[in-house]
């Protein structure tokens, strides 16, 4: 791919020489040679040890055909590997064929290997347990059917069962329900309907219907059989009592747009055979969740669509780790839009930043807050400008964890919203009374932008589009940015970086490798460079070398425990350990649409006792250092890092 717009430095001339050459060109009309000599004169520069050590170095990375997947989700395996997960990857042939995929990529052997993907867990949950398994929940039931696929009226019914005896009924797909008019409907799956029950309310016996929802499609073609109010209907073939008892009720039967509809299928992915098991089904059924871990090891989910293609009003559940099973968390009943960016603080409780990918209202549940786990208690937090520009935005817990700031970058208006904003906003969660900030613009608007903790407290920030999906914006066709920025906390400001040559936009992610490098992947526009055909997924992967790289020698670690205890000091050995100034522990992303609840950079404070030996003092607060699996850095005293050493936190 041509290059695009660089870093003013990728625009000067590397030497006379080469000023001389290009100047020579210029006088010649032949345009293809100057291009040439254009694109010569970048690859110079750009591979200048010079221009490396302050911009970092960005390298295509060759991916056999076969393992070109459309990466909808990524993250970081303790044995060091890359997990890149497709499910269909936003691809209804894919869907309706049953192909689902999962890749592994292995940077220490640049090996790629295929994985069964049992169902399709295409914009799932996910998070890491503490045992180091990364617990993959929800995906995709059904894909959304435009109104001009969408042939015959359909609907979702209740059918209820006001009789207590007779115990459920079951009610096989293809069964058929009549409105009053003599309209007919089908079921699209096997259902069953419950009994009803009693309750005593009072001196008062109630009888509460039981009742299951499932899809109807209209029999005949057509808005003929479209119904726009709430109706009964009556279930064929029921005689006798069922007659009376048994009946479905609908709100409306349209041929609007359907919605993806959520799964509710979960499992442990296992590092070490690399294999999804099968754990214990979602209460809920969930497209667009997110997953979070709680203090105690457990996991939240929070959000998402459900079977219906419906945004789930604040019904979130909990999946208990030992025994690998859901259940419902009435105590936490909170609504939020899909995808909420939830910041794990200190004292346990969440921080939602605001950032969001998108399904839901556009008022409720968007104004971020601390969220009390403990007690369901929100309380917003003011300040953040551009408050209507957040989905699609990102948002980390800067480093180090210690310092509770959370920073938001970008973001766009609701839904297909072409309008998008530069600005990042900054709130200390150590305050009193915590209030965003302003933080420094971004060079450019930005919606879907990349933002990775990097081992030396600074936050690389890459890809993302100004526009929804990389389509319009303002005169531009396509609005893919391949500006790069590092955030130093230290001066509140961002550095130019390397520009990429690859457009990521929605679905696309990044993760810091245990080398200190930020892997780059996916990319789904709407349209392609012309602005006027379809869009293809990115199936390219990129990996970005930071400045850090370039800068001389890597301290080491050549020692050490495998499993640390919080509050305890515990001893690793370097040969520069004279040098070490600064350890990280970074535990691994896992990441889709740019959500990653799991990355966080907590500093560890390190004692030299030897020539080659460091006491390293892990902090032993769990809501700063949650148990798991993390890479520790050492860091010298120009800021370079070690590669890093996986260590558990128990």
């Amino acid at each position: 791919m041509k290059p695009r717009n660089r870093p003013a430095l990728a625009r000067r001339l590397g030497s006379g020489l080469v000023a001389l050459l290009v100047l020579g060109i210029v006088v010649v009309v032949n345009r293809p040679m100057v291009a040439a000599a254009t694109d010569a004169l970048h690859e110079f520069n750009i591979n200048r040890q010079s221009y490396k050590e302050k911009y970092g170095h960005w390298a295509g990375l060759s991916v056999p055909r076969d393992f070109r997947i459309n990466a909808i989700h990524a993250a970081l395996l303790n044995t060091g590997k890359v997990l890149i997960i497709a499910g269909s990857g936003n691809n209804r042939d894919a869907f309706e064929a049953g192909t689902f995929r999962t890749v592994i990529y292995d940077p220490a052997s640049e090996k790629f290997t295929e994985v069964p993907t049992p169902t399709d867990v295409f914009c799932a949950g996910h998070t890491f347990l503490p045992n180091g398994n990364l617990l993959v929940a929800g995906g995709t039931k059904d894909y959304e059917v435009l109104p001009e696929d969408i042939e015959h009226a359909y609907g979702v019914m209740k059918l209820k069962n006001e009789s207590v005896a007779g115990g459920p009924r079951e009610f096989p797909k293809g069964t058929k329900v009549v409105a009053p008019d003599g309209d007919v409907y089908e079921t699209r799956e096997d259902v069953t309907l419950p009994a009803a029950t009693t309750m005593q309310h009072g001196d008062e016996v109630m009888t509460h219907a039981g009742e299951v929802e499932v899809w109807v499609d209209a029999v005949k073609k057509g808005d003929g059989s479209v119904v726009e109010r709430p109706q009964q209907y009556a279930v064929e073939g029921l005689t006798g009592a069922d007659k009376q008892n048994i009946y479905g009720v609908s709100d409306k039967i349209t041929r609007e747009k359907q919605e993806y509809g959520g799964d509710k299928t979960s499992y442990e992915f296992d590092p070490k055979t690399e294999r999804y098991v099968r754990v214990g089904d979602m209460v809920k059924h969930r497209w667009y969740p997110t997953l979070a871990e709680l203090p105690n090891g457990d996991v939240l989910a929070v959000s998402g669509l459900d079977q219906f293609g419906r945004i789930i009003p604040g019904d979130n559940e909990k999946y208990i780790a030992s025994q690998k099973k859901w259940v419902d968390a009435p105590e936490l009943k909170r609504t939020f839009p899909t995808y909420p960016a939830f910041h794990m603080m200190k004292d346990g409780n969440f921080f939602y930043s605001g950032s969001n990918a998108g399904y839901g209202s556009d008022t409720v549940g968007r104004t971020p807050g601390i969220w009390n786990v403990r007690n369901n208690k929100f309380t917003e937090v003011p300040g953040l400008r551009d408050p209507k520009l957040t989905e699609t935005s990102s948002s980390v817990l800067l480093a180090p964890a210690q310092n509770q700031k959370v920073m938001i970058f970008g973001g766009g208006g609701v839904g297909e919203s072409e309008v998008s904003t530069k600005r990042t906003d900054i709130i200390d969660l150590n305050q009193k009374k915590p209030r965003y900030e302003p933080g420094p613009d971004l060079p450019a608007p930005a919606r879907y932008l990349s933002a990775v903790l990097l081992p030396d407290d600074t936050v690389f920030t890459t890809g993302g589009s100004s526009g929804y999906r990389g389509g319009k914006y303002g005169d531009k066709t396509r609005s893919d940015l391949f500006n790069a920025q590092i955030y130093r906390p230290a001066e509140n400001a961002f550095a130019t970086a390397a520009e990429s040559t690859v457009g990521r936009n929605y679905h696309s992610e990044a993760i810091l490798l245990p080398d200190g490098r930020v892997v780059t992947m996916g990319g789904d526009p709407l349209y392609d460079e012309s602005g006027k055909g379809p869009g293809t997924f990115e199936k390219r992967i990129e990996v970005y070398s930071p400045p850090y790289l370039f800068q001389g020698a890597r301290p080491t670690i050549t020692d050490g425990p495998a499993t640390v205890q919080r509050g305890t000091t515990v001893k690793f050995t370097s040969p520069e350990a004279a040098q070490i100034k600064a350890a990280r522990l970074v535990r691994p992303s896992a990441v889709t649409h740019v959500l990653d609840v799991d990355q966080r950079s907590v500093a560890v404070d390190i004692t030299p006792t030897g020539d080659d030996t460091l006491d390293l003092s892990i902090p032993k607060t769990k809501g700063l250092v949650p148990s798991g699996w993390y890479m520790l850095f050492l860091l010298d005293n120009k800021g370079v890092p070690s590669v890093a050493r996986w260590v558990q936190v128990l």
